[in-house]
Formats: C-alpha cells, sequence, structure tokens
C-alpha cells in the first residue's frame, strides 16, 4: 500500500505562492487518513460479527437438530468407554463347535504402588497384608519405607478388592485397567486350552499371551486384530467334552487308576469332538510345571497327546489288515497257533493255549499273540515298518497344540525278526493314545488316512488310500467280533454296534525291564460298526480293581473296557446316534462292578532261551 505523505511538497509550494498556510495542508491530509483508518476498522469489525453470528447459527442449529433426533429415537442404556478397550479387542475368544465360550477376556485392574507418594505407608501396609492374606506385611513395610519408587502389589484383583484397597485411602495405592483371560467352564478341556499369562506389562495394560495348548498354538491369530475379533471355533463340543471328563474321573476311581485319557474322534472329518486327560488343572490358576521327578505325575501332563504307551494288542488289528489288503489272507484263513513261538533266543507265549490252529478272525477275536505274530512273519520286516510308517505311528501328531512334538512315538532304532514279532501285537513300540485314535480312524474311513485336527469346519486334503475298502471293512467286522464274542464283550453297548480291541501292555521300568504289577490298560474302539462314523480310545494308567474272587484284574476287558462302554452310553444320544433300544441303564459305579471272567489273552511274555 502505498502512503500519502502529510505534507507533498508541490502542494506544500503552490501554498507559499499563493500565500496560503501550508500547515493547513496537512491537518487536511491528516484527516483523511484517520477517516480512511476508521473506515476499515469498521468494515473488519463488521465482518466478524457476521462470521460469528453465522457460527453461533450453525451451533444453535445442530444442537437443536441433535435434540430432534434424540427426542426421536428410541430410549437406550448409555454405554461406558474406558481407554483399555482396544486391549480387550487384542484377544479373540475360543468357543467349541456350537459356539459356546470356552475362553474369553475380563476387564479387571492391577492394583500398584509409588511408595514416595504415600502418608502412612506401615498402615497401607497393614491394610493390604489384611485384604491379601498371600503378602508379607513385614517386607511390605521394609519396600514401603525404603528407596523404591514403584512396585506391583496384585497384577489381577477382583472388584471387592478394589473397592477394599480404595477404602484404605492411601493416595500411593493406584489401580491400572488391564485384560485378564478367564475360562468359565473351570477345567473343562484344560489340556486342549492349555491356559495363558502376561506377557509385557504396564500400569494401564497388559499383554495377554498363550503359554500351552490351542492358546499357545494359535497365539498370533487370536492377537491378529484383522479377524475383527472372531472367535476361535473349536472342534469340542463342550457337552462331549463334560460327560467323558465326568466318565473317565468315575472309571480311574473305581479301578484305582493313576491316571487316564479319552478320545472321541470323527472319522470323516477327523475332528476331535472330545480329548480328556486326567487328572486335570483349572487353567484360571494353572498350576507350576515339575522340575523332577516323573513327568506324568504332574496334572499339566497330557496322557492323551504326550503319553507314550506300548498299547498291547490294540496293535493286532494292524497286521491282519495290512494281510488281507495284499492278499495274503482271509477272515477264515488257518494260522498257526501252537504256543510258544521262537524267535531267536526269545519264545512267545500266548495267555492260553488255543490249540494247533486259529482262523484269522479267531486270532483277532481271541487275542493269540503267536497267530498274529505268523501274520506279521508274512508281511515282512520293511512292508510292515512302510505299513505302520503311513498309518503316523512313527511321528508326532500333527494336532494343534504345542504339545504335539513332545508325544514323538518311541520306535525302535533297530528291526530285527523279535522286534517285528513284538511290535505286531503293541510291545516295543510306543505311541499315544492319539496316535491310536487316528489309525483306528483310517480303519474306520475305509482305509483312507484321517489326520485328527482341533479346528472346527475347515476343509482339509482327502488323505492317502492306505488300506483297500475291502480290507478295512473286513476288519471292521472282527473287531465287531471281538466285542461280541472275545475279549471285550463288557463293551457290546446294545444298538451302538461297537467294533473294537482291548489292549493290556506291562510298564516299562525307567532302569531296564518291565513292572510285573503296573500295566496300561487300552481299548480302542469304532461305532458304530456298519456305518463307522465315530472312534473313541480310552486308556488307563496302572488301573487294578478287585475281582469277586478277591484276586486283582488289570487287564483292559475288565478295567478299560467298562468305562468305554459307559462313555459310549452317554456319548452317543449327545451326538445324534439313536440306539434301537430304550432300556433302563443303571448308574455308572454299577456297570463299572467286576465280574468273573477269564483272563483276557491281552498278555505277553518273552521268555529268554539261553
Amino acid at each position: 500500500m502505498i502512503r500519502t505523505p502529510l505534507r507533498p511538497l508541490a502542494r506544500i509550494l503552490r501554498a507559499r505562492d499563493r500565500g496560503e498556510n501550508p500547515d493547513e495542508i496537512e491537518a487536511e491530509n491528516r484527516r483523511l487518513r484517520h477517516e480512511a483508518i476508521q473506515d476499515k476498522a469498521r468494515r473488519r469489525a463488521e465482518g466478524r460479527l457476521v462470521l460469528m453470528s453465522a457460527c453461533f447459527i450453525l451451533a444453535f442449529a445442530t444442537v437443536g437438530l441433535r435434540m430432534g433426533a434424540l427426542a426421536s429415537s428410541e430410549p437406550s442404556e448409555p454405554r461406558a468407554q474406558v481407554l483399555s478397550s482396544q486391549i480387550i479387542s487384542q484377544r479373540a475368544d475360543i468357543t467349541d463347535r456350537r459356539g459356546r465360550v470356552l475362553a474369553t477376556n475380563l476387564l479387571t485392574h492391577s492394583v500398584y504402588a509409588h511408595p514416595h507418594q504415600m502418608i502412612d505407608p506401615v498402615g497401607a501396609a497393614r491394610g493390604l497384608a489384611q485384604i491379601f492374606p498371600d503378602l508379607d506385611e513385614e517386607r511390605l513395610i521394609r519396600d514401603f519405607t525404603g528407596t523404591r519408587k514403584f512396585m506391583w502389589i496384585k497384577r489381577k484383583i477382583s472388584p471387592e478388592q478394589m473397592q477394599a484397597v480404595h477404602d484404605i485411602g492411601e493416595p500411593g495405592l493406584l489401580f491400572g485397567p488391564r485384560e485378564m483371560r478367564i475360562y468359565p467352564n473351570g477345567s473343562i478341556a484344560s489340556h486342549i486350552l492349555g491356559g495363558s499369562g502376561f506377557g509385557q506389562e504396564g500400569v494401564s495394560s497388559a499383554e495377554v499371551l498363550g503359554i500351552a495348548g490351542v492358546e499357545k498354538a494359535f497365539d498370533n491369530w487370536l492377537r491378529d486384530p484383522s479377524h475383527d475379533g472372531a472367535p476361535l471355533a473349536l472342534s469340542i463340543d463342550l457337552t462331549a467334552q463334560s460327560a467323558m471328563e465326568e466318565v473317565l474321573a468315575s472309571g480311574m476311581k473305581v479301578m484305582n487308576a493313576k491316571g487316564a485319557a479319552g478320545i472321541l474322534l470323527e472319522i470323516k472329518t477327523g475332528e476331535i469332538v472330545a480329548m480328556a486327560s486326567l487328572p486335570d488343572f483349572d487353567p484360571n490358576d494353572r498350576p507350576r510345571p515339575l522340575l523332577k521327578g516323573d513327568a506324568s505325575d504332574s496334572p499339566l501332563f497330557n496322557r492323551a497327546v504326550q503319553g507314550q504307551y506300548e498299547l498291547g494288542s490294540t496293535f493286532k488289528i494292524f497286521p491282519i489288515a495290512q494281510a488281507m489288503d495284499l492278499k495274503l489272507i482271509n477272515p477264515n484263513t488257518s494260522i498257526n497257533s501252537t504256543s510258544p513261538i521262537k524267535i531267536g533266543k526269545y519264545l512267545i507265549h500266548d495267555f492260553h493255549n488255543y490249540g494247533k490252529t486259529l482262523s484269522v478272525t479267531d486270532v483277532i477275536v481271541k487275542s493269540s499273540n503267536v497267530g498274529t505274530v505268523r501274520i506279521a512273519q508274512m508281511l515282512g520286516i520293511e512292508r510292515q515298518k512302510d505299513f505302520l510308517k503311513k498309518l503316523g505311528l512313527f511321528e508326532p501328531t500333527s494336532i494343534e497344540m504345542v504339545e504335539a512334538p513332545t508325544g514323538q512315538p518311541l520306535v525302535p532304532s533297530r528291526w530285527p525278526a523279535v522286534t517285528a514279532a513284538t511290535v505286531s501285537f503293541g510291545h516295543g513300540l510306543a505311541a499315544s493314545p492319539l496316535h491310536l485314535a487316528a489309525a483306528y480312524a483310517t480303519i474306520g474311513n475305509h482305509g483312507r488316512k484321517v489326520t485328527p485336527t482341533l479346528i472346527h469346519g475347515r476343509k482339509r486334503p482327502e488323505g492317502e488310500q492306505i488300506l483297500s475298502p475291502r480290507a478295512a471293512e473286513l476288519a471292521i467286522g472282527m473287531l465287531r467280533q471281538v466285542v461280541t464274542r472275545g475279549t471285550a464283550r463288557r463293551a457290546d453297548v446294545e444298538g451302538y454296534e461297537v467294533a473294537g480291541k482291548t489292549g493290556t501292555a506291562d510298564k516299562p521300568r525307567p532302569s531296564g525291564g518291565y513292572y510285573k504289577n503296573k500295566v496300561v490298560a487300552t481299548f480302542a474302539s469304532v461305532f458304530p460298526a456298519s456305518d463307522p462314523q465315530y472312534v473313541l480310545v480310552v486308556t488307563l494308567d496302572e488301573p487294578s480293581i478287585t475281582n469277586a474272587r478277591g484276586g486283582e484284574s488289570r487287564t483292559a476287558g475288565l478295567t478299560a473296557v467298562p468305562v468305554a462302554a459307559e462313555l459310549v452310553r452317554r456319548l452317543a444320544p449327545l451326538l445324534g446316534l439313536k440306539a434301537r433300544t430304550d432300556e433302563k441303564l443303571p448308574t455308572i459305579a454299577a456297570r463299572f462292578q467286576p465280574r468273573v471272567e477269564p483272563a483276557s489273552g491281552d498278555g505277553v511274555r518273552l521268555v529268554s532261551n539261553k
């Protein structure tokens, strides 16, 4: 902007020539300049007033419209928002196949202290010790009166405890919001879920991490915000899982067993409907792992997945099914069953003398060790090993749990003739009950391999055809006869066509050899036999029951089989399978009462012939 001078030289000179006063020119220019400044200021003020008026009109219009919208809307309860809401969304829920919650999150609080801000540190320590009896009052006093600037008191507290701490009235005791992982069903499916703990922690949040089971295996998936909080749907059914654990616990108690495991697997999909290991634990208060001693003594040990057991005569169906697949035998083929049979320097005996010959069907029905060895010798070592490997008995299962790799089967490093013989009837190769369930599911699936899974509804590639459908069908028929007239007659639950095989194996000593009075009793079954849909495996660790004659019975036919029968009665209706009869069922304990029966043929003795 060009400013006009108050005393322009040209006008001053002309005014002097005319005899006028030059000061009047300056006064006139000053007046004009002041008027221009006032006009500009007035226009600016008017503009500001117009803008302010427009803002007020817009604000009042917005408030009016919002009030109108609220007046015309349906009334609803207001929801408070908290700063830690983003923490809750960081870990997804876990549900069963029907959407019922197995693991979820809960907003709770932690309590921490700033000792330098405390007014009465001694009183605060005493008050905290009364609220939390596990805290050491003397130690709290030392910490509060020392040089510490910060310390955790409790990382998780209940609302009642929070109020009690608040009532102490100490400004140096502070609370922080955080997410807490809870398992509303307590110990149900505890080994599957595993548990969780805190990772990185702050006063206003804490990182929740999986530490075992599917919580650990799917830790990244559960924390991935891109899933928009969608839950992880497991294949298990909460009702079936609860029933299995209840029956197993009752059976374990009646049979005086050290532990128990049970697996219910859907054959066509490989999905695990229920899987339990006892004793169990509450993942809300997960115990500490054992630092010494036998790992199986800890409730954290998952017998179904991590247990490595010689599963005894349940293996006998494998060489028989393979030999039928290769057309080396048929169900009516006569097998030399003269006992004992000599393998190298060992003699292998049958539990009973079954005569000179047995049909292949009777070899499995009577559980003849000698007959099974004869059939395994027809196969040869390499074909036997190849078949067992295809069944998945040489590698850990691919189940979606961090414990799966620890369930590596104990496979002999050398495979001489005596090993091939003993493995054929379930000794010398140790695998988990889950391995056994998958192998039986493969037979039930018309010979096509089944891979077990804990995830519901995922499409999976079809498994390899390991057995011909005809051989698999014949094998199921033989297993059915084991139940109707063999060592597993107690498993013949009317209406459900159970087919299965018992197995009783002596437990190995850590120092070598086998215990004489400790066994692992197993019953592996498929039902219904006419249309196999489910596999059920029950394993009891060190069972022992007093029979009617006053002696002790440990065989699977008298221990694992009654427990499995009760499980079929309880689980089959839950699975939508209708029995052919509606007869009234007795109580669990009544079904487990022993009867005097001939000992089964599951046992084996290896006698040195030096």
